[in-house]
């Protein structure tokens, strides 16, 4: 008993630590994007979307699945099951497309910077972000409506062993969106290079200057798009093998390889102030309070 409760409180006490890093990380993201007008662009449009699924992976998805782990037998568990998963399959679809369209905004903005700001417009934006949220809403509904109808046990609730989601579901929302995304930008990357060779040969500081951010924010952002396959990679290769294995790979290596993805959510806001000046910038007006003590709205970042 008392090792069940030791276990329990570490459990309680890693995901409360990681549901407030989560949340804050990400919040800051937010409030940077929304406050500083300089911040105002279609690429932060759509991170600022990313930033709000992760932040609601904190609010939401750790504290359902903590309170699933620890508590067996609650008279409102099957209910619990199914908010939580239907939050979870939710926000990791809305995170992957994010991430998708973030990279077709990449696509223009460094392969075609004449047609940028024709092709990638706030309409389009627009666009982009409510299809990362409704499509994943009702995917997310679609699956807990299905979970219900199954009756879907305690076990795989935890674990989200949905095998009715199946293979073609992670074909659709997990392997395709990220071959499109490697696709998009190994072709950046080639292009990116024959414009800095080209650059190079011009004495336009102010061409050179553009060129260096737009490649800076790329292959950040495919920072960020890697960092996501590398956490959310193990536990979707588990769940599209282990039907063909007669399920042998353990529960606890699947628990583990789940937590690693959601743990993803926290990684992001690191990365932008690991790589992006401004953001760090922001960051630290925001955290200083700074921003109480005036309008610095249209403050320079960079």
């Amino acid at each position: 008993m008392s090792t069940f409760t030791t276990t329990t409180y570490l459990l309680c006490v890693s995901v409360g630590c990681l549901s407030v890093l989560i949340m804050s990380g990400n919040l800051l993201v937010i409030i940077s994007i929304i406050y500083f007008k300089q911040l105002h662009t279609p690429t932060n449009y759509l991170i600022l979307s990313l930033a709000v699924a992760d932040l609601l992976v904190g609010l939401l998805v750790l504290p359902f699945s903590t309170i699933l782990a620890v508590s067996s037998c609650w008279d409102h568990q099957d209910l619990l099951c199914e908010v939580r998963t239907t939050f979870d399959i939710s926000l990791c679809t809305s995170s992957i497309l994010n991430l998708c369209f973030i990279s077709v905004d990449r696509y223009y903005a460094v392969c075609q910077p004449l047609r940028y700001r024709a092709k990638i417009n706030v309409r389009v934006i627009v666009i982009m972000i409510l299809v990362s949220w409704i499509f994943p809403t009702l995917n997310g509904i679609i699956h807990a409506i299905i979970g219900v109808h199954d009756g879907q046990s305690n076990r795989k609730c935890v674990l989200i062993q949905n095998i009715n989601s199946g293979s073609t579901g992670l074909v659709l929302l997990f392997y395709l969106p990220a071959i499109i995304m490697l696709i998009t930008y190994l072709k950046i990357l080639m292009v990116a290079q024959r414009q800095a060779r080209s650059i190079q040969n011009t004495t336009c500081q102010s061409k050179k200057s553009e060129s260096k951010m737009e490649r800076k924010a790329t292959k950040t952002l495919a920072i960020v798009m890697g960092v996501f396959l590398i956490c959310w990679s193990p536990f979707i290769l588990c769940r599209t093998f282990n039907p063909f294995t007669n399920f042998i790979i353990p529960d606890a290596v699947i628990a583990i390889f789940k937590w690693l993805g959601w743990s993803n959510s926290m990684l992001n806001p690191l990365i932008y102030a690991f790589f992006y000046s401004w953001f760090r910038s922001a960051f630290r007006m925001i955290i200083s309070g700074k921003l109480f003590l005036g309008d610095f709205t249209k403050s320079k970042l960079f």
